[in-house]
């Protein structure tokens, strides 16, 4: 039996469904990714939704179409975070017990923002797989009626609200790029686009790590990752769903990866550059426009999809992106053992305007000449240009320098 289908007229009336529910979220030109492209690139700033992400809408959507048999039953769900946050929010507006199944793990200000909506919240060992699979089994038990994150028609045009939404903001928009996990987003956005304006280029960006659409489009049918390994937790889905894979096989150009590096340097650049907070998935387009901006020729809109980031998450996220921005450089230097040796390496650094952040002595080493010491440097740069005139200088001193 084919799976059921999403089209246009679907996604307009879960528009109507959506009024006075979610908000309309700000289309606004960035003038430093314009410059990195040569072209215009706009950001859709859907991580200041109502609970931080897109998936407000189609949790909402989703659930205001059951029953009022099934309402008494209550909703079960699982979720990262994102999902859960939108499913809590929907059902607190209309009056509906939900019960959420989450990652052991997950950020804690979703969790909390979960049950501040009202939502009871359960943890599960492994991934949102794991947390599937137990709120399937707590549906069977219990009654309750399980909201998908993703695999479902309701949801998928739910989303697809957000198409409509940027088609009218950006109508000069060549390519779309939208960050992809279970495809929710993605099909419905590419779903409503494509039906109105099939001339523009729709691309899903999802976490190398996480990446299960590339392997499943090659193969003609969803296939399951045996395993996953991303910080953006918000995409990190094992298995395309049945209705996602179909409706991203027919209407998606093109699906693409992006790093861990990648992400971190994404999201540093929009909290320096566009003063936005995002999650790391929320960044994944931003990431993908960095990676090779002379694949972008014509306005390019990028969806930020979610904001709902852990600030433990955070700190780190921003020190890994300013190691991958050159701003952060790990050096080892051997330097002469003699008295001095050390003063003369770090006056080198402080002349070529390097911050020192540690300094470390190894002097048992195999690879050390007897009249040697290696010198492990933490330093801050302005960034890459800046940390390769530092090497530069260093090895024009003599200096025998390699990077950790």
């Amino acid at each position: 039996m084919p799976e059921p289908t999403v089209g246009l007229d679907d996604i307009r009336e879960a528009r109507r469904m959506l009024e006075g529910v979610t908000v309309g979220t700000p289309v606004e030109p960035s003038r430093w990714l314009s410059a990195a492209t040569g072209s215009p690139v706009l950001l859709k700033h859907e991580h200041l939704q109502r609970t931080g992400s897109f998936k407000a809408r189609g949790a909402y959507v989703r659930i205001a179409r059951l029953t009022a048999e099934e309402r008494s039953r209550g909703v079960v769900a699982a979720s990262a975070g994102n999902h859960a946050q939108g499913v809590a929010l929907a059902a607190q507006e209309l009056g509906i017990p939900a019960t959420v199944f989450m990652p052991e793990g997950a950020p804690i200000p979703k969790e909390k923002a979960t049950r501040g909506y009202g939502a009871d919240v359960v943890f599960r060992k492994g991934y949102l797989e794991d947390c599937l699979a137990a709120a399937v089994d707590h549906a069977e038990r219990t009654g309750a009626v399980f909201i998908h994150p993703f695999d479902h028609v309701d949801i998928v045009a739910g989303q697809g609200t957000l198409g409509l939404e940027l088609l009218e903001q950006a109508p000069e928009a060549t390519t779309v790029l939208v960050p992809t996990g279970g495809g929710g987003l993605l099909a419905g956005v590419a779903i409503a686009v494509k039906a109105l304006r099939p001339d523009i280029r729709v691309i899903g960006v999802q976490a190398e790590g996480a990446a299960a659409y590339p392997g499943s489009l090659a193969a003609g049918h969803p296939v399951a990752l045996t395993e996953m390994h991303t910080m953006a937790d918000g995409i990190a889905v094992g298995r395309p769903g049945a209705i996602t894979f179909a409706a991203i096989r027919d209407h998606v150009d093109e699906v693409r990866t992006v790093s861990e590096e990648s992400l971190s340097r994404a999201l540093l650049a929009l909290l320096e550059r566009a003063k936005q907070l995002v999650e790391p998935a929320g960044a994944a387009a931003v990431a993908a426009i960095l990676d090779r901006p002379e694949d972008f020729p014509g306005p390019t809109l990028a969806v930020l999809s979610g904001g709902n980031i852990d600030p433990l998450l955070l700190g780190k996220v921003i020190r890994h992106g300013l190691a991958a921005a050159g701003r952060y450089l790990n050096l080892s230097v051997h330097i002469p053992d003699v008295p001095g040796g050390l003063a003369r390496l770090l006056s080198e650094v402080g002349e070529e305007g390097a911050n020192v952040l540690e300094v470390m002595h190894e002097r048992i080493s195999p690879a050390l000449q007897l009249d040697e010491v290696e010198v492990l440097l933490q330093l801050e740069t302005r960034g890459g240009a800046h940390a390769e005139a530092l090497l530069t200088r260093l090895r024009g001193h003599g200096y025998t320098v390699t990077t950790r």
